[in-house]
């Protein structure tokens, strides 16, 4: 057998002693590790020292129930929820700030007829839950019926159908119009994507 050139060194060489004294360090390491925890994670920054702004509001977009539609029925009068019908409604993050708004087609509950249909954004107040009308992109006063609403990329999408005159039935819309609004930082501003075609 060739000897090595290099001394063994005293530590090489492994005693009970040795084991015993690896295996508690690892133990309380161990213990250590299980006592002293991370905190949970937030996307949210944390508030400067002294601030007083309110916590973020839940990323549960704004829900449409007992929420008070600017939309008239049958009386003249805004009448709430007692008569109107969300028809359909879409949620996304309309102004960037990390909370979802939603976007709601709602109008008249009727027996007969078309109803015209107003478009409403929601968010939530500032208590974080209730939530409010902050926009209207469309008026029933525009007599139109929207469709294909959704939101993609914070921008709110719908088809709008609509009449060429006051002579055509209220069954029976023949203009079709895609539209698009997007948040500027100050109010919605409307778009369209392609030009007009009759149904």
């Amino acid at each position: 057998m060739q000897q090595s050139a290099v001394p063994e060194l005293a530590h090489t060489h492994t005693r009970p002693i040795h084991w015993l004294a690896t295996a508690t360090a690892l133990a309380g390491v161990v213990a250590l590790s299980s006592l002293v925890q991370p905190g949970s994670a937030t996307a949210a920054q944390p508030a400067a020292a002294g601030s007083t702004a309110p916590a973020p509001a839940a990323t549960t977009p704004p829900g449409t129930a007992g929420v008070t539609f600017p939309l008239s029925c049958g009386t003249g009068t805004t009448t709430g929820t007692e008569k109107t019908v969300v028809a359909t409604k879409a949620t996304g993050d309309l102004d960037g700030d990390g909370r979802p708004e939603t976007a709601a087609v709602v109008h008249c509950d009727s027996a007969m007829g078309t109803p015209p249909d107003g478009v409403y954004v929601l968010t939530r107040a500032a208590d974080g839950h209730t939530p409010r009308v902050v926009a209207t992109l469309v008026t029933p006063k525009e007599r139109l019926t929207v469709t294909d609403l959704a939101i993609h990329a914070g921008t709110v999408t719908a088809t709008l159908l609509g009449y060429s005159s006051d002579a055509v039935p209220s069954c029976c819309p023949d203009v079709k119009t895609p539209a698009a609004w997007h948040w500027n930082g100050k109010a919605f501003l409307r778009t369209t994507p392609a030009g007009v075609h009759s149904v």
